[in-house]
């Protein structure tokens, strides 16, 4: 667990048309999209040309995702959720949206947001 703390495990992208970014990122970057099933739509994981190694993910901006600002967002796991979530705000950050109790969206002082997520939680793509 411990290698894997404070490393960027992942990257995606929330916007209000998911397929539209879909399609532009697969002809501008050459990412093949793989659909992930989110019930009543899908997001996509966009994979390494030719394999099925996923390098990014594009979502639709609903759900837990409806107020993600349209930036990529890194993901990075942490060793406690709640120390980390009390220090950004006690250091002028703050908390854009909790995901779950593992799962939070921060903003650092100067607006720039990252996903943190609890460790045991890891789970690289």
């Amino acid at each position: 667990m411990d290698s894997i703390i404070g490393k960027v495990t992942w990257v995606d992208l929330s916007v209000a048309d998911a397929s539209r970014l879909r399609d532009f990122y697969q002809a501008v970057v050459g990412w093949e999209p793989s659909p992930v099933n989110m019930g009543d739509y899908d997001d996509f994981n966009m994979n390494i040309p030719g394999t099925d190694q996923a390098a990014v993910g594009i979502c639709h901006a609903r759900s837990q995702n409806a107020d993600l600002p349209p930036q990529w967002l890194i993901y990075v796991p942490v060793r406690d959720l709640n120390a980390s979530n009390d220090t950004c705000e006690r250091m002028g950050g703050k908390v854009v949206c909790r995901h779950s109790d593992r799962y939070i969206v921060i903003e650092d002082p100067v607006g720039a947001a990252m996903m943190l997520y609890q460790a045991e939680a890891a789970k690289v793509r």
